[in-house]
């Protein structure tokens, strides 16, 4: 199966996100700064690489916006001094910011995660400086990580799944006019999508990367992409088979597809290949006419799928497997889903009056 197609989409994300970084580094960041991200270049991806970049370009704008020892300086005229003057009594006061604060006039907030990450963000920023003696004073490993409340997985139910696919396959009772149209003409890759999504476990990020190349109906699996660049194949069942068939034989095959976006598998309207936010918007879309108690995104569609091989097999290794976790502590959050099915059961086990 060839594999230059789905590596060039690699490439050009690759190439987006360095031109992003180079942006962020020339207008947003002192500029010692550009030789952590240089330095970091071996051990991360250009996706990391770009997250850590916006976490910590946010302690600077924290730094010139609050604290008192910056506002009359320029964000070019920060030094490594500056950072190593630094007290862990600061580092706390920018904890205590990034739950509330304004940027040009918009509000921003950050839970515990959100905050636990900028946190770990900018440990890794003072370490590379400290590691080579440019600074003495490392005050954020004085600082203690938020602690970080367990969070129950958010996931459809088998009903809730049956309910879903069948709305995107017949597309509800009262669609007209434009959406009934656009409805009609994306129906096959939308099922194909779904299926996929709940059938496979794969990460969104996988699933737009997908080229028509990377779909083995003789051995019935996908090649993907995971984070980092490994390559890896994905086998699927009928469902998924079927649900990919119709959408290649039925849809894909009558559009001609912008130039540079041939070997895409999934389209949008647009005939560009379909992005990640895309996706996000179409499940969306879909699952908040199943339920709006739970807000289900592609990840909770992977956490489904993961719930439901683990509770078909109970192998906990055969599930961080199939997903693709690089660490088995990941995936044991799945053991929840059958300790949530004893507490559902439970409900009616206690009988308040005889009938």
């Amino acid at each position: 199966m060839p594999t230059a197609n789905n590596n060039n989409y690699k490439r050009q994300n690759d190439m987006q996100n360095i031109a992003k970084l180079r942006v962020l580094l020339k207008n947003d960041f002192p500029a010692f700064a550009s030789d952590y991200f240089r330095g970091i270049e071996n051990t991360t991806t250009t996706r990391t690489r770009l997250a850590y970049a916006y976490d910590i370009r946010l302690f600077f704008r924290y730094l010139l916006d609050a604290n008192p020892e910056f506002k009359q300086k320029r964000l070019s005229a920060i030094t490594l001094d500056d950072l190593d003057n630094l007290l862990p009594v600061d580092i706390e006061e920018y904890l205590n910011w990034l739950k509330y604060y304004t940027y040009n006039g918009e509000e921003f907030t950050n839970d515990e995660r959100g905050i636990h990450r900028k946190l770990a963000s900018l440990r890794s920023f003072y370490l590379y400086y400290q590691k080579r003696n440019y600074i003495k004073n490392n005050p954020t490993v004085v600082v203690d990580m938020p602690k970080l409340h367990k969070k129950e997985i958010v996931r459809l139910d088998s009903e809730e799944v049956s309910e879903l696919l069948d709305l995107v396959e017949h597309g509800g009772d009262n669609l007209t006019g434009i959406k009934k149209t656009y409805y009609e003409k994306n129906k096959y890759r939308n099922i194909a999508i779904f299926t996929l999504l709940l059938g496979t476990g794969i990460r969104v990020s996988e699933c737009v990367g997908l080229d028509i190349n990377d779909i083995d109906f003789k051995e019935d699996r996908i090649r993907i992409i995971r984070k980092g660049g490994k390559e890896e194949y994905i086998y699927f069942g009928d469902e998924v088979r079927n649900a990919l068939a119709d959408y290649i034989n039925k849809q894909r095959a009558l559009i001609t597809p912008r130039p540079g976006h041939e070997n895409a598998l999934f389209f949008s309207i647009q005939k560009r290949r379909m992005t990640v936010q895309a996706i996000e918007n179409l499940v969306k879309e879909y699952a908040s006419q199943i339920t709006t108690f739970k807000h289900i995104t592609p990840h909770k569609l992977r956490s489904t799928y993961g719930t439901n091989l683990y509770r078909s097999t109970e192998d906990i290794y055969l599930v961080a497997e199939v997903l693709g976790h690089n660490d088995v502590n990941t995936t044991r959050r799945y053991y929840a889903a059958l300790d949530d099915d004893k507490k559902r059961n439970a409900a009616n086990a206690v009988k308040l009056r005889d009938k």
